[in-house]
């Protein structure tokens, strides 16, 4: 997965956008680095990017919007010890960059000259996961617009309980190229597209929404006709589903997890627990547990930005390293934390490929890209039959987690009321409330078919939202607390 000859054409294809435009070279850039480096620091990076973006959304029958955008820019950061200074321009020019270099390097403790001889520069380690294409080129608007019509058209020949439908198509071209003071110089193209569709069902009145979508570090050719109709039928089949939905019944049950999107529960309550900057300030419920049992036996959740074409993948993340497979719990024990290069550095390790940032105006910190549970040894369809009285969650809405404490509360958009080992009927209303470290311990049952989610996750930490993705098996949990409404 390693490339150098690939890593060469992006860091040409950098070159070209984000440099040779505005007069620059690499020379220029260590010059800026060796200028911070006057001063006593430890550590410092220039971060360029070019963004492309487009989306065009329909509603109540025609595509009512459709934007486009170019974004491009720099950030230039300084660290020493604990401390961050950090500038960023929508000008890419060797001015902006001296300017911003002289601002930062005050963060220094001591105002101390130096002369600093910086080593010399070295390729990053790359990886190949996605192909370096232009997504939004590779359909054009006519297409793109007839993409979102046969949306329309299937949702509602699907069934005439189906009154309204909305769906939108996004695209983005991302180029970004990292310099840091250790000589380091790395580049990648990153494609990125997500089709989403939400129908409004009505039955005797009431009304019912489903959701549904995809996408990842592709082309607009992924969505082809038999993708389209997977995302369609989703969405009608949750809509209508609801239609019949009782109120979800409250108490201390069983629940059963299905299998990919409602990872994002292990997302939220556990994986940015293991993020870490809150384990090097302590503050996370698994702060200083690492070779600690903290989930019960057979639990093994990764945080792997290495699988190709997925929305939360990256060649090298937003500071110049190789992304890797991390293994964070192993059969229930503690193995590690997810690293930027500054957490890692000032807790003695390693960085793991986890330092991300929304863009090239914010300062990166540790971030997950796709996080998920390996699969067990049952089959879903006992995990289910082993409930005497509790709820199946197939679906998730939205949620919000302390990660001081690990506590959690979601909404599921979409589950189903279980007793004597049957599904009885949908249920609507139903929250989950537990704790992260607790609801490890109380995982019994793991399925065996561990799925990814179909590309749609988006995370946000301290005002900075990026793309990831999250995953796990049909799972039972014992004794979590369901918020309902009868």
């Amino acid at each position: 997965m390693i490339s150098r000859d690939i890593t060469i054409e992006r860091l040409s294809t950098a070159r070209s956008l984000l440099l040779e435009p505005f007069g620059l070279d690499e020379s220029q850039l260590q010059q800026t680095l060796a200028l911070i480096a006057e001063q006593k620091i430890d550590d410092a990076d220039l971060y360029f990017q070019y963004t492309r973006s487009e989306g065009w959304s329909l509603e109540e029958g025609i595509v009512k919007t459709g934007s486009f955008s170019i974004d491009q820019g720099v950030g230039v950061r300084a660290v020493a010890g604990e401390k961050t200074a950090f500038a960023y321009s929508d000008d890419i020019s060797l001015a902006s960059l001296t300017d911003a270099a002289l601002t930062v390097r005050s963060i220094a403790s001591a105002a101390q000259e130096r002369r600093v001889k910086l080593p010399k520069r070295k390729l990053a380690r790359s990886r190949s996961l996605y192909r370096d294409l232009d997504p939004i080129a590779s359909l054009d608007s006519a297409a793109k617009v007839a993409l979102l019509e046969k949306v329309e058209q299937l949702a509602r020949a699907k069934d005439p309980r189906i009154v309204q439908v909305m769906a939108s198509l996004a695209g983005e071209y991302d180029v970004v190229l990292v310099a840091r003071l250790d000589g380091t110089i790395a580049a990648d193209v990153r494609p990125l597209v997500r089709l989403s569709v939400t129908v409004i069902a009505e039955q005797n009145g009431r009304r019912e929404v489903g959701s549904s979508g995809g996408g990842g570090r592709l082309g607009m050719a992924y969505f082809d006709d038999e993708q389209i109709r997977i995302y369609v039928d989703d969405a009608v089949n949750a809509a209508l589903t609801n239609l019949d939905a009782r109120p979800a019944p409250a108490g201390e049950m069983a629940v059963v997890l299905g299998p990919g999107w409602p990872g994002v529960l292990l997302h939220e309550a556990i994986g940015h627990g293991l993020e870490g900057d809150f384990n090097r300030k302590g503050s996370s419920a698994f702060s200083g547990r690492i070779g600690q049992r903290v989930a019960a036996k057979g639990v093994t959740v990764l945080d792997d930005g290495t699988i190709p074409d997925r929305r939360g993948s990256l060649n090298v993340d937003d500071e110049g390293h190789a992304t890797q497979k991390n293994v964070l719990i192993e059969d229930g024990i503690l193995k590690a934390y997810i690293h930027d290069s500054l957490n890692a550095r000032l807790m003695k390790t390693k960085p793991t490929g986890n330092g991300r940032r929304e863009s090239y105006a914010h300062i990166p910190m540790p971030r997950m890209t796709n996080t998920y549970m390996l699969g067990g040894k049952q089959d879903p369809r006992e995990i289910v039959a082993s409930i005497k009285k509790g709820l199946y969650a197939t679906n998730f809405g939205g949620g919000q987690v302390d990660i001081t404490s690990g506590k959690f509360v979601f909404s599921a958009s979409e589950a189903y009321w279980v007793e004597n080992g049957k599904i009885q009927y949908p249920v609507k209303g139903a929250t989950i409330i537990g704790s992260g470290p607790e609801s490890l311990k109380k995982i019994s049952m793991i399925g065996n078919d561990m799925r990814l989610d179909s590309g749609v996750g988006t995370c946000g930490k301290e005002g900075q939202s990026v793309p990831v993705g999250v995953g796990q098996p049909t799972l039972r949990i014992d004794g979590l607390t369901v918020g309902g409404t009868a």
